[in-house]
C-alpha cells in the first residue's frame, strides 16, 4: 500500500469518527469540504425572468427646441469663458 492510500483511508476514518462523535454529542455535523474550483456552468446559470419592453419615449417638438436652446447657451458661455 502506498503512502498516498494509507493517508486517505486514515482521512476517511477521521471523517466517519466525527460524524458519529457529532451524532452522540448532538452537535450538527460539520459541513463536508467544498471542491476547489469554479462551479459548473449549469449550477451556476439560473433562468432569468425577461423583463418587459420598456415603452420608447418621444420628445415633443417644443421639448427638442428647448434642449437646443439650452445646449446653444452652454455652448456660448464655455466659448465666452475660453476667450477670457
Amino acid at each position: 500500500m502506498a503512502i498516498s492510500d494509507i493517508l486517505a483511508s486514515i482521512d476517511r476514518d477521521i471523517d466517519l469518527l466525527q460524524q458519529i462523535k457529532a451524532l452522540l454529542g448532538g452537535v450538527a455535523a460539520p459541513a463536508p469540504k467544498k471542491a476547489a474550483g469554479r462551479p459548473k456552468k449549469a449550477a451556476a446559470v439560473a433562468p432569468v425572468a425577461k423583463k418587459a419592453a420598456k415603452k420608447k419615449r418621444i420628445l415633443s417638438p417644443e421639448g427638442r427646441q428647448r434642449i437646443a436652446e439650452a445646449a446653444k447657451k452652454r455652448w456660448a458661455a464655455k466659448k465666452a469663458a475660453a476667450a477670457k
